[in-house]
């Protein structure tokens, strides 16, 4: 039997987050403030690099030496290795395929410490044998313990770490008084690279040295198939929150989606599959709102590889997209439910104008939001990167 109270329950879970989510933002303001600080501008970065590492060598694109510590889920590979192998050669290293943490508790209890030691250990036999130019990670509080960056930190080579979800996550669970965001650790790496622009206050505070880039994608992965639009709405992504309710009310006007990936009935699709699907779609649905907070947003890699595919994108009005893309002209956004609706209805019925939109913003993406184009801004500021 369905949980009546279900519902509720759900919107006194989003209210008791934004609540705190406020508060949390209300304190690091009050503390900037206090604190006389402020964010750094990329100048003020490169400055500070070129202080701390005068004779740093600078090398040209293709010839970096890098070392890249992250664990690949499902798409880091295709976005961030392949774009970091066009900067030199790339040594990765998998911290979850080297420690299983199937079990949650066994992981915080012993396999988290020997994964840092163990990533500490190959780190300080790479420095020295390899000669690495740049450290690129992509870890929280969860997976690494602040010693543990501070020990990789003081090896000599700078260190860039990527935070996706600082929006809601920057300080995140709290284990035996420790943040499993990046909180604690953020003060440890020479820069931070968040993808929330709002967060770069918190780091700041933190005292980390922060740059906010969005996430991007990766053209040669992420582009237009010349294929049959067969399909009138789709959605690619997790199925949680509001997803499957909007879903469901779609259909009930008439308006089918199909819906891919994990706990949808259609399942998962291969990269391939979900990149022709943009294709496939006249219309490309997206969802920028984080789980369980009311109104509350961050970007998606999807804002940025639906464009890039050459698809139709229409999602949720976020201020931090429309910085990215001009609504109306390269995305299509939509405010509510009732203008979700007529947005659909007007652009089934508009091919010229969904086709000019598309195209508009598959230039833009190309342009303007690869990865390639991010860690080319990353390697600059650090002045591990010839400018040319």
């Amino acid at each position: 039997m369905a949980d009546p109270f279900q519902k509720y329950r759900h919107k006194l879970r989003c209210w008791r987050n934004s609540q705190r989510l406020q508060k949390e933002a209300l304190h690091y303001r009050k503390l900037l403030k206090h604190r006389g600080l402020h964010i750094p501008t990329e100048d003020e970065l490169s400055e500070k690099y070129a202080a701390c590492y005068p004779d740093i060598t600078q090398r040209v694109k293709g010839k970096l030496s890098i070392l890249a510590i992250y664990h690949h889920y499902n798409w880091e590979n295709e976005a961030l290795l392949t774009s970091l192998e066009k900067f030199g050669r790339v040594i990765h290293y998998d911290w979850f395929a080297e420690f299983d943490q199937q079990d949650e508790k066994q992981w915080h209890k012993k396999n988290k410490r020997l994964m840092n030691n163990h990533l500490i250990e190959k780190v300080e036999q790479w420095v020295k044998k390899e000669k690495i130019d740049v450290i690129f990670t992509y870890l929280s509080g969860e997976s690494v313990y602040p010693e543990t960056v501070k020990t990789i930190a003081s090896l000599g080579v700078p260190i860039v770490n990527l935070a996706l979800n600082d929006k809601e996550s920057f300080v995140g669970k709290i284990r035996n008084g420790r943040a499993m965001g990046a909180r604690d650790i953020c003060r440890f790496f020479h820069l931070c690279w968040t993808s929330t622009e709002d967060a770069l206050v918190k780091y700041v505070v933190e005292g980390a040295l922060p740059i906010y880039l969005p996430e991007g994608g990766n053209p040669e992965i992420h582009k237009p198939y010349s294929v049959d639009q067969d399909i009138d709405v789709s959605f690619v992504g997790q199925c949680y929150g509001n997803r499957p309710i909007i879903i469901n009310k779609l259909c009930e006007r008439g308006l089918p989606v199909k819906a891919y990936g994990l706990n949808w009935p259609g399942g998962p699709l291969s990269t391939d599959e979900m990149v022709k699907m943009y294709s496939r779609s006249k219309i490309n649905l997206g969802f920028g709102g984080v789980v369980g907070l009311n109104k509350t947003f961050c970007l998606k890699g999807r804002d940025f590889e639906i464009p890039m595919s050459g698809g139709f994108y229409l999602t949720e009005h976020n201020e931090e997209l429309e910085k990215c893309f001009l609504a109306g002209v390269e995305i299509a956004t939509y405010q509510n439910f009732d203008d979700l609706v007529e947005k659909i209805k007007f652009y089934l019925n508009n091919d010229e104008e969904r086709g000019r939109i598309r195209r508009k913003g598959y230039e833009t993406a190309v342009r303007k939001h690869t990865w390639e184009s991010r860690f080319e801004k990353i390697f600059s500021v650090l002045g591990v990167l010839v400018s040319l």
